[in-house]
């Protein structure tokens, strides 16, 4: 189909799209990457009369290191994610998962700042940033603030982030020497969407887990935290009874919408897979 009739504009700076937006109020939309957005427009269940197109702000692209994190720059395509040196060095997980995100074309285009700030459970980065405890730059009429990952998913579609803000940056810890990490993801083909996802970051000192932040994918209304199955990680050594002990806990937390992709029981049982083969990894990565 065909989106109805609206208004592009292409600012060159983050405080001229601002002052486009709170001149055109509720009926302007940010474009990122587009791969949400436009499909809805061509459904007609979104209807902007304007669209503010943020790909020329260049202040808004690029991976850089400030102190000890990795600060990316929302308009950072996911392709740019995979070939970035420093996440390689410093967060590793930041580059191998954007593999599993789509296709190439699509991974060209799609933007890290756009999977985030749409709100979508089955995108990838939300449960990627909850387990590595990132937070997020939004730059709005007031100003600037950080908001961590952990407060910023609200439901489905729903995020910390105001309609006239916009989300100018991803900040992401160092990894710590010796940091295990892992995203196993189940899909029906490639470049579809998660079935069920499951990220894992851990350390361990003596055989036994001293941190862990396990993360889902497409399994609740928003992307979530496993805390419980945390807590069964966390002083215990990575055996079958405590990975599945974990998967238990994960698979307890799961209330996924029945779709294509399969049913509830289905789609939980494989949480508890995805997470067991998720802890499996990061485990043999830790050294």
């Amino acid at each position: 189909m065909i989106p109805p009739a609206f208004d592009y504009h292409a600012p060159t700076s983050v405080n001229d799209a601002l002052a486009l937006m709170g001149k055109l109020g509720s009926d302007a939309k940010w474009l990122a990457g587009g791969h949400s957005l436009l499909p809805m427009m061509k459904l007609r269940f979104a209807q902007p009369a304007h669209l503010i197109d943020l790909n020329r702000i260049a202040e808004l692209r690029g991976i850089r290191e400030e102190g000890t994190q990795v600060v990316i720059g929302a308009m950072t395509s996911e392709n740019d994610l995979i070939a970035s040196s420093i996440l390689r060095e410093r967060v590793p997980l930041l580059a191998e998962a954007p593999k599993l995100i789509a296709d190439p074309q699509v991974r060209n285009r799609g933007t890290i700042g756009g999977d985030i700030a749409h709100g979508d459970p089955g995108n990838d980065h939300p449960a990627l940033t909850l387990a590595l405890n990132a937070s997020f730059d939004l730059v709005g009429p007031g100003g600037r603030r950080n908001v961590v990952a952990d407060s910023f998913y609200l439901g489905l579609y729903a995020t910390a982030l105001a309609e006239d803000e916009i989300l100018a940056a991803i900040r992401v810890p160092f990894f710590a020497p010796g940091t295990g990490w892992a995203y196993e993801k189940l899909k029906r083909k490639t470049g579809d969407w998660a079935t069920a996802g499951a990220a894992v970051v851990m350390r361990m000192s003596g055989g036994k887990v001293t941190e862990c932040r396990i993360a889902l994918t497409n399994l609740a209304p928003t992307a979530i935290r496993a805390a419980d199955a945390e807590k069964a990680l966390i002083g215990q050594a990575v055996t079958d009874a405590s990975v599945k002990a974990a998967a238990a806990a994960a698979m307890a937390v799961c209330d996924p919408a029945e779709d294509l992709r399969g049913d509830i029981e289905y789609k939980t049982a494989m949480a508890g897979q995805m997470v067991q083969r998720a802890i499996k990894a990061a485990a043999a990565r830790c050294a």
